[in-house]
């Protein structure tokens, strides 16, 4: 079997005295799409970080194509291939979409071929291209998630980091939102690591998974495995039977007592 694109082995990173992730393994193959799942504060966000290099773990290694990245700085993990989009997006806001755009592309040295990607990214999201004259800080959310992507795709990254793209988006832009991530998938070969409160649509769009708890990995398998797991369906599809539910709360309330 070839060796993951990305891999992290025993990763520990901390707030201050505070240990975010803990003892964290997991590897992103070539060419797919991996969701990490978890509940707000679970440390998802942590993970991205620790990867771009916007955070040094104390303990472990991340290593992509073969080489150990953690504690280097994040320019140089950007320039290695991969980008990171955050939570909230982070446009430049008095800047135009395309701007912006072009600011993806800052570090590149092949600049005779960065109007052809800014064409391809157009191709991809052509509401850009509409918008292309727009401050970006006037945009929907829905708009700005889109040129936050695209902005990273300038950067011709080999792995696209995802933070909560569907956050404070409505049911139909966040069907938008993962379309385009299948697209790029499906299209390119890019290989995409998103983490997601939104389990039902992260299930629906990813090839593989993993569940995170208080810093932990407490499970992983495939995204088809994982939606038909009982634990998956009752704390992040709302599926679970009601009967046993019921009963899994009559037996929290008895142990409480």
């Amino acid at each position: 079997m070839r060796e993951p694109l990305l891999r992290l082995s025993n990763v520990e990173t901390f707030y201050g005295p505070i240990r975010a992730i803990r003892g964290v393994s997991l590897d992103v193959h070539q060419g797919t799409i991996v969701a990490v799942l978890g509940a707000n504060g679970a440390g998802k966000t942590t993970i991205l970080k620790t990867i771009s290099g916007v955070m040094d773990p104390l303990k472990g290694a991340v290593v992509f194509e073969g080489r150990e990245i953690q504690g280097e700085d994040p320019d140089r993990i950007a320039r290695a291939g991969i980008a990171h989009v955050p939570e909230g997006r982070e446009t430049f806001p008095y800047l135009t979409v395309r701007q912006n755009l072009l600011m993806g592309a800052y570090a590149r040295r092949d600049r005779a071929a960065v109007p052809g990607d800014l064409e391809m990214v157009y191709g991809y999201i052509p509401r850009l291209r509409d918008l292309s004259q727009r401050v970006a800080g006037s945009m929907s959310g829905g708009e700005q998630q889109m040129l936050a992507i695209g902005r990273a795709l300038m950067s011709r990254p080999r792995l696209l980091l995802l933070d909560e793209p569907s956050l404070g988006l409505s049911p139909r832009l966040v069907g938008e939102v993962f379309e385009l991530i299948r697209r790029l998938n499906g299209e390119t070969g890019l290989t995409i690591l998103v983490v997601e409160q939104n389990a039902g649509t992260a299930l629906a769009t990813c090839h593989f998974g993993f569940v995170l708890e208080l810093g932990r990995i407490v499970m992983e398998d495939t995204c088809e495995n994982l939606m038909a797991k009982d634990d998956i369906k009752e704390f992040y599809l709302g599926m679970k039977d009601e009967g046993v539910r019921e009963g899994r709360r009559w037996k929290r309330r008895k142990t409480w007592r």
